[in-house]
């Protein structure tokens, strides 16, 4: 197994740690159904995305130009690229304040200090370092948050009730909604799985363990991990006066201390530290492999163009802990953006799919599957721009959202004007 596992080591990071924690805090059990819903999902995002890898042999930019156009190319590009550079800002800053709260050194020096540490890692060693790290990080996740689980008193017949859909009223249900569900479906994840296949050199002869690579990382150890974290929060965390942009990682952790003792803080802040380097490691890699195959360079370590890229994004990922305001409301806020810009990748590969690009066309099943997965990832995230972009226009991230989400929604009916017309 492996290149899923990159895949999931981006998802099971700290912008997931702080959805589900968020939601499991200000809403108790009520968002059960979207956590569950989120593992189902992202496995299936990642099984569509791993097919056009594998049935194309190329880079999905690549494709993209080659049957869709330059154009189309371009928007996904810069789609993706939007994405993962802001979740790289956050995360590093995620990062830097925890090293920063553990050593009692300033974040600012912590984020240069991580930064050229990516850098230097990813440059010298490459993809298959990256593999490791992710398969041995996400693993020893896994097992702690297990192992957690079974400290934790959780009410089976409220979390049976979070099982029915429904989201709380007001901007903070519909923003923690889409922040759980993309971190599971996001643009990062779609778009980078065909370049780490390609690392692998998997072929169309490895769709067998392509898949149970899919399902073991995303729908096993992703749902797990997702799950376990918000049960714990739910049962440990809820209460009426908590509201989502309140929540920071040491008041989590402090309220863990009566279960797990006087360590809980120091204990929850190092798995968040573990889920911050093995999210950075994997989301770096996504601007390079884009930009280097959509210019036509190569998209490894072996081509000193990507690897300048490889370079110059690790580093500037050291500005993100530059900003201020806590990181857990704006890892949320991240997470909820790229969601924003997901179901355009996710028409794309439906797209390409249907068409000539691939020798073997979706099956009927697959293809039902990928249209339930763009109906609520649009529908989630235009619940998103709604109601918390719309509600305030004063603000200039919400102008930005707002005017980002409405040239991607042209850019999806653009699209699918594009594959009726050549249906009929």
């Amino acid at each position: 197994m492996g290149p899923a596992w990159v895949a999931g080591a981006i998802a099971i990071g700290p912008a997931t740690m702080a959805s589900v924690i968020t939601a499991g805090a200000t809403f108790g059990y009520t968002l059960l159904w979207v956590v569950v819903l989120s593992a189902f999902l992202g496995a299936s995002a990642q099984y569509l995305s791993m097919r056009l890898g594998l049935l194309t042999e190329a880079g999905i930019a690549t494709v993209v130009e080659q049957h869709l156009g330059e154009t189309w190319a371009w928007i996904l590009v810069i789609d993706a690229v939007l994405a993962a550079g802001l979740a790289q800002l956050v995360i590093m800053k995620g990062l830097a304040d925890v090293s920063a709260t553990v050593t009692g050194i300033d974040a600012r020096i912590w984020g240069v200090t991580w930064a050229v540490v990516l850098a230097v890692g990813l440059v010298g060693r490459g993809y298959r370092f990256i593999e490791y790290t992710a398969k041995l990080l996400v693993s020893l996740v896994i097992v702690a948050f297990v192992a957690s689980l079974f400290l934790v008193p959780i009410d089976p017949t409220a979390a049976a009730e979070g099982l029915v859909p429904r989201i709380p009223a007001g901007v903070d249900g519909a923003l923690v909604a889409a922040g759980i569900l993309g971190g599971a479906v996001h643009i990062t994840l779609i778009t980078m799985h065909s370049y780490t296949m390609r690392a692998r050199e998997w072929t169309a002869r490895d769709y067998g363990l392509a898949t149970f690579d899919v399902g073991v990382s995303m729908l096993v150890a992703f749902g797990v991990y997702s799950l376990v974290i918000f049960l714990v929060a739910a049962a440990v965390l809820h209460s009426p006066t908590i509201a989502a942009g309140d929540l920071s990682a040491v008041t989590a952790a402090q309220a863990l201390g009566p279960l797990v003792g006087s360590n809980a803080k120091w204990l929850f802040l190092l798995g968040l530290w573990g889920a911050a380097v093995s999210t950075l490691g994997g989301n770096t890699i996504v601007p390079p492999y884009l930009v280097a195959d959509k210019l036509g360079w190569g998209t490894d370590v072996s081509d000193s163009r990507y690897r300048a890229l490889l370079a110059a994004v690790a580093l500037l990922s050291g500005l993100g802990a530059f900003a201020g305001g806590a990181f857990f409301p704006l890892l949320v806020l991240v997470l909820a953006f790229g969601l924003v810009g997901t179901p355009f990748a996710i028409a794309v590969v439906l797209y390409l799919l249907n068409s000539d690009a691939v020798p073997e066309p979706n099956s009927t099943a697959a293809n039902l599957g990928g249209i339930a997965l763009l109906t609520v990832t649009t529908v989630l995230a235009a619940n998103f721009v709604r109601s918390r972009a719309l509600s305030d226009l004063g603000d200039p991230i919400s102008v930005f959202i707002v005017v980002f989400a409405a040239l991607l929604g042209v850019a999806m009916l653009s699209l699918g004007g594009k594959f009726v017309r050549e249906a009929i």
